[in-house]
């Protein structure tokens, strides 16, 4: 599947293409039944639409992705009776692509250099809580010199300052519809957020609003704790000149102790469950799902 150039029509529609979703699981670790409940929502809302279903693997962490938990996924889901499309795009694969569209924002002065480490990152945000999002700016042209110079690994943030004054009047126009309402975008919920850093070409947002756009994503169904994200993802989708899908945040599958299932907290995976005796009625039913 092609990539697209910065700036470059697609020629896809909501209209031409119907109702396209997707799952887009990490492969960091092993499914549980939150990932089931994202999994088979956007399934269900695919069929019931008469539409499409894909699955997209975004291995974009090098370092905490691995190929059997990547095999976990496929089989963990066609357990529970998710069929998708083939071939699955997988992110790694095309670390090209958003190294391309990263060189259009650089070119249009849209991002900068962020040398600040993460706990510097961290002091501030604790001195600010207050803030919607961590907004940093970059230094001197000649310290920024210096720092490249020595080596100093940096990450490129979206400016929103360059943004605004790009968009003009379209700013105020940031929009999409979430959850059959329509909701003005606030990308200042996320900050200047970071889009890559020095030696990696892209970041979940920049990937993601890449990759939905490309597959001809019409409504992403996704978890209430990606809302947020939609307000960046339309700035980006603005910029460069791709669609806005139709948003949908489903809840979250909260374990015992009234948080978020979550792969760090060593939740029950669904091959564990499988092995328990479950079955994909019963975890249909867990998750208050119909057949």
């Amino acid at each position: 599947m092609a990539s697209l150039a910065p700036g470059e029509a697609v020629l896809c529609t909501n209209a031409m293409t119907g109702f396209v979703t997707r799952f887009a699981p990490s492969p960091t670790g092993a499914l549980h039944l939150g990932h089931a409940f994202a999994a088979l929502t956007a399934l269900d809302a695919a069929r019931a639409a008469g539409g499409r279903f894909l699955l997209r693997i975004e291995d974009l962490d090098g370092a905490r992705c691995r190929p059997e938990f990547e095999t976990a996924i496929y089989e963990d889901l066609a357990w529970l009776g998710v069929a998708w499309e083939t071939p699955v795009r997988r992110q790694s694969e095309h670390m090209g692509d958003y190294a391309r569209v990263l060189d259009d924002l650089v070119a249009r002065s849209l991002v900068y250099r962020d040398f600040r480490t993460r706990r510097e990152l961290m002091a501030e945000s604790v001195n600010a809580p207050h803030e919607l999002g961590v907004t940093v700016r970059g230094g001197p042209a000649s310290d920024e010199a210096e720092r490249l110079a020595t080596g100093q690994p940096f990450a490129w943030r979206l400016s929103l300052d360059r943004c605004r004054d790009t968009l003009g009047a379209d700013w105020i126009s940031l929009g999409f519809e979430a959850d059959g309402v329509w909701t003005k975008a606030e990308p200042e919920r996320l900050g200047d957020a970071i889009l890559a850093r020095k030696e990696f070409p892209a970041s979940y947002h920049l990937a993601s609003v890449h990759d939905d756009a490309l597959q001809g994503i019409t409504h992403i169904i996704r978890g209430e704790d990606l809302r947020d994200a939609a307000h960046l993802h339309v700035l980006l989708q603005r910029l460069l000149g791709l669609p806005t899908p139709t948003y949908r945040h489903h809840r979250l599958i909260l374990g015992d102790n009234g948080k978020r299932l979550a792969k760090r907290d060593l939740a029950v995976t669904l091959r564990a469950m499988r092995a328990s005796g479950e079955t994909p009625s019963s975890i249909r039913a867990q998750l208050g799902l119909r057949e």
